[in-house]
């Protein structure tokens, strides 16, 4: 869990939070997103998964779901920033990476415990770092937004959709609301941010998930149980 706390929340949060400094929000999100592909990539070069062919399909697809959003980008900030991009890839490498040890947990540790100890480990190595770094810890408004992020961004919604999975007959359905998550962010991204969102990262978004989805629960062979993500 030391190990875990370093790469989330310490390092994914300062690639991501870096990676939005560059790039509009609608560009750095939905990249991110693309951690389920990522994931589906380590999984077959560490636990030895192989990928089946059919899955490409759905990898290819978010690939190109990227490529419109890239392109819609530069009608908003002119040429995209070639950091915010890599950095944006990076922290869905982070974050995947993250699921793939967590995951290996979880049979022997609950998940909100085990989501408490990483954020724990990570919080006394972001304090200790905040004394050697121009970081003024003393403003309010950045302790309450870092306990709105951890909050809002992970802790309350991750608690919520274990309690939903637990207690609902359908826990399929459940797992498929969620992707309606990254296109509430357009809006909010919209409303709060004022950025007029393009049509090609609607299309890009929708490539991106529908990729997953596809992935999910069409790529599988029959017969196989069809993996929920976490």
């Amino acid at each position: 869990f030391a190990l875990l706390g370093l790469l989330n929340p310490v390092c994914y949060y300062l690639v991501l939070f870096k990676s939005y400094s560059f790039l509009p929000a609608q560009v750095a999100q939905p990249i991110n997103y693309m951690w389920p592909i990522v994931l589906l990539v380590l999984l077959a070069i560490f636990d030895k998964q192989p990928i089946p062919g059919r899955k490409y399909i759905g990898m290819v697809m978010s690939l190109g779901g990227v490529a419109f959003i890239s392109l819609g980008g530069k009608g908003i900030t002119g040429d995209l920033s070639p950091v915010g991009l890599g950095l944006a890839a990076f922290s869905a490498l982070l974050w995947a990476t993250y699921w793939m040890f967590n995951n290996r947990l979880k049979d022997r540790v609950d998940e909100c415990v085990s989501l408490f100890l990483s954020f724990l480990f990570g919080t006394v190595y972001m304090c200790i770092a905040a004394c050697f770094m121009p970081v003024d810890i003393s403003s309010w408004s950045g302790i309450l937004a870092g306990m709105y992020i951890g909050g809002f961004e992970i802790g309350i919604p991750f608690i919520c959709f274990g309690m939903a999975i637990r207690i609902t007959s359908n826990p399929a359905l459940i797992n498929q609301m969620c992707y309606l998550s990254p296109f509430m962010s357009l809006f909010f991204i919209a409303v709060i941010l004022g950025e007029p969102i393009m049509l090609t990262t609607y299309i890009g978004l929708f490539l991106i998930v529908a990729g997953i989805v596809y992935n999910q629960y069409f790529a599988v062979p029959s017969g196989k149980p069809k993996r929920q993500l976490s």
